[in-house]
């Protein structure tokens, strides 16, 4: 039996995915790029820089007409400690995490 974790923002999944495949993180739920509905994210020009990370890049969560701004963020090209979360995609800004 495997359990299943979304990404939820205005009615719309995200992202799904078996719970195994997820990376915790800071307190972060990492979302493999597999797992995300690139429909719903639009690229943001906002970046910020973690010193062990690197720098993220971020998404808009668009649903419905109503943007969420810079509500994802994923890393493109992670430093050595953090490579294992290249590409992997992280939400806030009011995106529920739903564990099933």
């Amino acid at each position: 039996m495997s359990f299943m974790v979304k990404a939820v923002w205005n009615g719309a999944v995200l992202a799904e995915v078996e719970k195994k495949r997820l990376i915790l993180l800071e307190g972060n739920v990492y979302f493999p790029p597999d797992s995300v509905n690139k429909k719903y994210l639009k690229e943001s020009d906002i970046h910020s820089t973690c010193p062990w990370k690197g720098e993220a890049s971020y998404y808009d969560i668009v649903v419905n007409g109503k943007v969420n701004k810079d509500a994802a963020w994923y890393y493109p090209e992670p430093k050595d400690a953090a490579k294992h979360i290249k590409g992997y995609v992280a939400f806030w800004k009011g995106v529920e995490i739903i564990d099933e």
